[in-house]
C-alpha cells in the first residue's frame, strides 16, 4: 500500500523535517525518518537548537571540550550547530546527489539578532557557508527589507539560500526578485548558476492564527465561517506568484543560463487550533516543485491518516483571492497582520536565540 507520504512525494512536494539534534543523528532516528517516511531534507532554526541543547546530553563530550578552551558562548553556539548540519548534510549527500542539490538539504539560520544589518547578515551567510562546507547546506536569511539585498548578495557568492519568514504576497514578489538579482551577478562572476538553490519559506499557520483571532473578535457568522481559510489562500496566492514569475523574460533568461527555480516552501505547518484536521496544511498545499516542512507531529500524522489526493493548489486562485477579499471586508487589514507577524517571528528568533545562548552558557559554566 502506499503511503501518504509516499502520495505527497509522487505529487512533487519534498518533505523536509523541520526539526535536528544530535540525538537524531547518533539514534538513527534522521535515517529511519528518511527510509520510511520520505523525508528528503531538513531545516533548523534558533527555537529547534535551542530544545535540543536543553536536552543536552548528546552535546556534554562537545561542551566539555569548548569549556578547556575557553571558547565565549556565541563561539560555542557556533560550533556545536554548525557542527549538527554539517553531519545531517553528510546524512543527505545520497539523496542531494540524486536529485542535483534539489532535495537533501539541510538549512541553518544565520544569527537573528542581525535580520536589520545587511551586511552583517552577508558576511555571516558566508561563514556559515564556508566552515559547514557542504554544497547541501542551505543559509537561512529572513526575508525582511534590510534582509533582501543580503539574499541578493549571497546568491551571487554562489552560496544556497533558504529564505525564511516570509508572510506578504508583496515581500514575496521582493524575494524572487532578490533570488534574480543575486542570480544575475553570479552570472556576471562566472558562477556556475545550476549549483545554486534557493527555497521561499511562506509560513501558513501563523496566518491563520492572528486572523482568526481578529475574526473571534468581529464575531459575525460571517466572520466564523471565514476561520481557518487565511493561511491556506494566502500560500495558495504565493503560488501563484511563483508560476507567473516562471513565465517573465527575466527568468528564463536565467533559468536558459541553467538557474534552478526558487521553490516555494510552506513552513509553519503544524495546525495551531485543534479545531482543524492535524495535516490541512499538508493535504490543502499539493503542488509540483514545493517543499513542505513539518514538525515530527505532523509528519507522523500525515503519514498515518493524511488524504493526499494530488494538486490541491492550481487553480484555486479566484477561490483564494475572495477568501482574503473576505477578510478584508470585515475590517481586518492584511498589511497590518503581515507586519505584525513578521515582528513578532523576529522577536520569537531573538527570544529563542537568547535561551540558546542561556542553555549553553549554563552548560560552560558546570563543565568548568
Amino acid at each position: 500500500m502506499t503511503t501518504p507520504t509516499q502520495k505527497l512525494s509522487d505529487a512533487g512536494v519534498s518533505i523536509w523535517l523541520d526539526d535536528l539534534s544530535r540525538q537524531r543523528l547518533t539514534s538513527g532516528n534522521l535515517q529511519e525518518l528518511i527510509d520510511t517516511k520520505n523525508v528528503v531534507g531538513v531545516t533548523t532554526n534558533p527555537t529547534i537548537f535551542a530544545a535540543a541543547l536543553a536536552d543536552g546530553e548528546s552535546y556534554r563530550e562537545q561542551v566539555s571540550e569548548l569549556a578547556k578552551e575557553g571558547v565565549s558562548v556565541d563561539d560555542a553556539v557556533f560550533r556545536i550547530t554548525t557542527d549538527d548540519v554539517r553531519d545531517a548534510c553528510d546524512l543527505f549527500t545520497p539523496i542531494a546527489q540524486a536529485t542535483q542539490g534539489v532535495d537533501g538539504r539541510v538549512s541553518i539560520e544565520v544569527d537573528p539578532r542581525l535580520a536589520q544589518d545587511a551586511d552583517a547578515t552577508s558576511a555571516m551567510a558566508q561563514k556559515l557557508s564556508q566552515t559547514i562546507d557542504r554544497p547541501n547546506a542551505l543559509i537561512k536569511i529572513p526575508a525582511t527589507e534590510k534582509g533582501l539585498p543580503s539574499i541578493a548578495a549571497t546568491i551571487a557568492e554562489g552560496i544556497s539560500v533558504n529564505v525564511t519568514l516570509i508572510f506578504s504576497l508583496d515581500r514575496y514578489r521582493g524575494v524572487i526578485n532578490a533570488y534574480m538579482q543575486g542570480l544575475e551577478e553570479a552570472l556576471e562572476n562566472g558562477k556556475d548558476l545550476s549549483t545554486i538553490h534557493s527555497v521561499a519559506s511562506f509560513f501558513v499557520s501563523r496566518v491563520d492564527t492572528e486572523i482568526d483571532k481578529r475574526l473571534d473578535a468581529v464575531g459575525t457568522d460571517e466572520a466564523e465561517a471565514l476561520k481557518g481559510k487565511a493561511g491556506l489562500a494566502n500560500a495558495r496566492l504565493a503560488y501563484q506568484v511563483y508560476e507567473e514569475q516562471l513565465e517573465t523574460e527575466r527568468w528564463k533568461r536565467l533559468a536558459a543560463a541553467g538557474a534552478n527555480p526558487q521553490r516555494p516552501l510552506w513552513a509553519s505547518t503544524g495546525v495551531k487550533d485543534p479545531s482543524l484536521p492535524d495535516t490541512l496544511y499538508v493535504s490543502e498545499l499539493v503542488a509540483p516543485n514545493t517543499v513542505n516542512t513539518m514538525p515530527e507531529k505532523t509528519l507522523d500524522a500525515t503519514y498515518d491518516h493524511a488524504e493526499i489526493t494530488g494538486d490541491t493548489v492550481t487553480g484555486t486562485y479566484q477561490q483564494a483571492t475572495d477568501v482574503l477579499n473576505a477578510v478584508a471586508e470585515q475590517g481586518i487589514s492584511y498589511e497590518e497582520v503581515v507586519d505584525q507577524l513578521e515582528t513578532e517571528g523576529l522577536e520569537k528568533f531573538d527570544k529563542s536565540w537568547d535561551e540558546l545562548l542561556a542553555t549553553v552558557r549554563t552548560a560552560l559554566d558546570e563543565a568548568r
